[in-house]
């Protein structure tokens, strides 16, 4: 046999491929084929909810409505911008948030059909999950401008007078009565604040529930009339807890109406109310002017009074002139003394994403972050025609409620308005620190229960994303221009 070197070596390198093949796939041996560790699979991060966030848009798209996102506080760092809220620093206490229940409002209300009308008493009035928990009210005494007609609880045949009041009668108010004890059954601690438009025209000047003034000789017989409506409607079980002595007293140009300069009110105070109020044993509360943020001199004047001074608790306002800062103005001259805002209409003509941001900014925020214990809107309700007013009342004041039918009503932007505090920050809650600047309007509260809640309010034109601080964490959020959040968290 011929030898075949070539042959020979070919072979040899074949053979040793293939050893060296079966060796490499060998499971034995444990350096060159090392066993496969599983992945390591993290746990999830779970994010729970701390804040809850309810929301109103100005395109009204959303509507006080719980958002369902996770707001969990944390310290992640962000370049977002901080409100920082801060529990330990306190400043007034609250008495509550609400509306004027007029007796237009009663009017239309009782329109309504039993179920219907059952259920938004309990919507407006309520502490339960559907509910807006109105805390405050405030009312006429007599008929005010959304009355639909001018009256007071002392009406007399031209030429005549009742100084001892005989004919004294609150039959005129019997529908606003009833209403009122259907609203203290549901929340029974609701504090009421009465307010006049007119005396008893007999008392005035001019013999006319228009303008003219209250007769100094009339002085101590119009303190007694007031003495007879708190005790009247206490025997109703009705508690009021605060009159102002006249409605807008430099607004005589109203149907009802009573000019009452600030020296005349002053007199009307420290000679004849009050002392009649100390004399009948009444804790109610004496609260002075109930008119514009334009002229906080009016207030100032009669707390400078010394013999008028004890008898007042504080100071009421509105904003249809001036700027809400008036109220801090007063309360920096007279610390000792409360304020108050008790009136803010919304129009016919209105828009309802100009009128959330403005009232918002000024009547809820503004408001609260100026020291006032309260802040109350206009009208509860009327009708779609906007009524009833008197003959020269307010034909373009939109309530919080419209009354379309027997079955149905509508809700407007008031509503909202005042929802996005009254729901969430009850009576004897307290407002504490939080920083503002920007667009980023806000005020916050610390509530009985230890809650803290946040409103918050983007007056800008572009949506703004922003930290709520609170305790060194925070949660991220954002708003919407013209949005309105309400932040609440344990």
């Amino acid at each position: 046999m011929k030898f075949n070197l070539k042959n020979t070596i070919k072979a040899f390198f074949f053979m040793a491929a293939v050893l060296a093949q079966v060796k490499c796939s060998s499971s034995s041996d444990p350096i060159e084929n090392p066993p496969v560790d599983p992945p390591v699979v993290n746990p999830p991060v779970v994010v729970t909810n701390d804040v809850d966030f309810w929301l109103t848009k100005g395109d009204q798209s959303v509507l006080l409505k719980k958002q369902s996102g996770t707001l969990g506080f944390g310290t992640a760092a962000n370049a977002y911008s901080n409100i920082e809220v801060n529990a330990a620093q306190k400043y007034q206490n609250i008495d509550g948030f609400g509306y004027t229940l007029t007796g237009g409002s009663v009017e239309v209300i009782n329109q309504l059909n039993p179920a219907k009308r059952t259920a938004l008493l309990q919507e407006l009035f309520g502490s339960g999950e559907n509910s807006i928990g109105v805390s405050y009210m405030r009312i006429s005494i007599g008929a005010s401008d959304l009355n639909a007609a001018p009256f007071t609880y002392n009406d007399l045949a031209a030429g005549e007078t009742d100084l001892n009041l005989d004919k004294f009668s609150l039959e005129k108010d019997k529908n606003l009565i009833a209403m009122l004890k259907e609203i203290l059954a549901i929340n029974p601690k609701i504090l009421i604040l009465g307010t006049p438009w007119s005396a008893p025209v007999w008392m005035k000047d001019n013999a006319s529930f228009k303008g003219g003034k209250l007769k100094t000789e009339y002085y101590d017989v119009y303190a007694k009339y007031f003495v007879k409506y708190i005790q009247q409607m206490k025997a109703e079980g009705i508690t009021i807890d605060a009159v102002t002595p006249q409605n807008e007293p430099l607004h005589d140009g109203n149907n009802p109406s009573m000019y009452m300069s600030a020296a005349d009110q002053a007199n009307f105070i420290k000679k004849s109310l009050g002392p009649a109020f100390k004399a009948a044993n009444l804790s109610v509360k004496i609260i002075a002017y109930d008119h514009n943020c334009d002229n906080p001199n009016y207030p100032k004047a009669i707390l400078a009074d010394a013999e008028a001074f004890p008898f007042v608790d504080g100071s009421a306002f509105h904003l249809y002139a001036g700027d809400i800062s008036a109220l801090t103005n007063v309360y920096n001259s007279y610390p000792s003394k409360n304020v108050y805002f008790t009136e803010q209409w919304t129009s016919s003509e209105g828009q309802f994403a100009g009128d959330l941001k403005w009232h918002l900014r000024n009547v809820i925020i503004g408001s609260m972050r100026n020291y006032s214990k309260n802040a109350l809107e206009w009208n509860v309700a009327n009708n779609a025609n906007f009524g009833p007013n008197t003959d020269g009342g307010c034909t373009m004041c939109k309530g919080a409620i419209t009354i379309n039918s027997s079955d149905s009503f509508q809700r407007n932007v008031a509503y909202y308005i005042i929802a996005h505090a009254s729901k969430f920050v009850p009576m004897g809650s307290t407002r504490i620190a939080s920083n503002s600047g920007g667009s980023l309007q806000n005020v916050a509260f610390i509530t009985p229960s230890g809650s803290k809640v946040l409103i918050v309010e983007n007056d800008g034109a572009a949506t703004e994303t922003f930290n709520i601080k609170f305790n060194g964490k925070w949660v991220t959020t954002s708003l919407e221009a013209g949005s309105v959040g309400t932040y609440t968290w344990k």
